[in-house]
């Protein structure tokens, strides 16, 4: 997989861009000036980010697998150690399906009703291959969604889910938040130049 060099990344007019910023030749990116970027990010083949009006915030230490997308009109938020799987989902708006209005991006706004709500992944939210996550979803610190679930409303910290619906499968541990502390504290240590004292 081929990245993006750093002349590239700040060529596609994204609002910021951290340090150690991967993202892949192959991922399509729409709407650059809407989405920030933190440090320590990859972005694999064939992703789609596609900002609205809300844009997507992308923090610190996060990975989005192969074939992920995030798009719509509303916010897009994943907070710092955020880890989403191969082919996730997450949309921030979404057509009416009851059949009462027309539906597709072809059709003018007064023929439609779109569902546009915020999504918001808290830190250390893993989300499983194949999940989908629809607007309004707000999934707190330490969430973990298994494979193949569909995801909506809000749930506390660390509770695992999974499902379509998804619903509560148990409550996930809390022991990388020390592993972070020791993570941290290692990458904040002043790098030895290897010279002389």
């Amino acid at each position: 997989m081929g990245f993006l060099t750093r002349h590239s990344l700040e060529a596609r007019g994204f609002s910021t861009v951290g340090n150690n910023v991967q993202i892949s030749e192959r991922a399509s990116i729409y709407g650059a000036s809407r989405i920030s970027l933190g440090s320590n990010v990859r972005v694999d083949d064939f992703c789609i980010l596609s900002a609205g009006e809300g844009g997507i915030s992308i923090g610190n230490n996060v990975h989005i697998g192969a074939a992920a997308t995030l798009i719509g009109r509303g916010a897009i938020e994943l907070a710092d150690f955020c880890n989403l799987s191969g082919r996730v989902s997450i949309y921030s708006s979404s057509d009416d399906y009851s059949g009462q209005t027309m539906t597709s991006p072809m059709v003018p706004e007064q023929y439609k009703k779109v569902d546009t709500r915020s999504v918001s992944l808290g830190r250390h939210v893993i989300v499983g291959c194949g999940s989908v996550l629809l607007p309004g979803t707000t999934l707190a610190e330490g969430c973990a969604v298994g494979a193949l679930s569909v995801v909506s409303g809000e749930w506390p910290e660390f509770t695992i889910l999974a499902g379509s619906p998804a619903r509560t499968r148990g409550e996930r541990s809390k022991a990388l938040l020390q592993l972070e502390e020791e993570f941290q504290a290692i990458n904040e240590r002043p790098k030895h130049s290897g010279g002389p004292d």
